[in-house]
């Protein structure tokens, strides 16, 4: 009979332990605070989730992906090139629309740098939320700078100057 008693004297307090929990002016006001902790903690999942691109990973799939590079260039772009028409192949700024555009490949491997012909080495160099990739010739005229920037958290092509001849 006392092990009824105690039995029935527990279920008794849960029951009204859990019934008062659902109601009261103190127990919403938790419960509003609980879901704006919630969304906080949300906020900062995606937070992290929606962190800046990185470089390498965005040259890698820019380089091989038409459609990604098309999608990453800020139309029409501005570039600056030589002016093959000038004696001194004086460089001059032309804009280059989408349709216009030829596939950019700025992969680089070392053995750039001894392959019999073409020499080159590419350096790219980061000043806060922009890039460059730099491409130096070796004995060969090659030079080329392609200048991109973090925009939205995201890498984007905005102008290039290629200065080759």
């Amino acid at each position: 009979m006392r092990i009824t008693g105690l039995f029935f004297s527990c279920f008794m307090i849960l029951f009204l332990v859990s019934c008062s929990q659902g109601t009261g002016k103190e127990n919403t006001e938790t419960g509003s605070e609980k879901s704006e902790i919630n969304s906080r903690e949300n906020d900062s999942s995606m937070v992290a989730v929606s962190q800046a691109e990185e470089f390498d990973q965005f040259i890698q799939q820019f380089s091989s992906e038409e459609s990604f590079q098309l999608k990453r260039i800020q139309f029409p772009i501005r570039v600056i090139i030589p002016n093959t028409e000038h004696e001194g192949m004086a460089p001059m700024e032309e804009t280059i629309t989408k349709y216009d555009w030829e596939m950019l490949d700025l992969t680089y491997d070392s053995t750039y740098l001894t392959r019999p012909y073409d020499q080159y080495y590419q350096v790219v160099r980061y000043k806060n939320d922009t890039a460059v990739v730099e491409i130096r010739g070796i004995n060969n005229g090659i030079y080329a700078n392609y200048y991109f920037a973090m925009i939205n958290k995201k890498w984007y092509l905005v102008t290039l100057y290629e200065a080759s001849f």
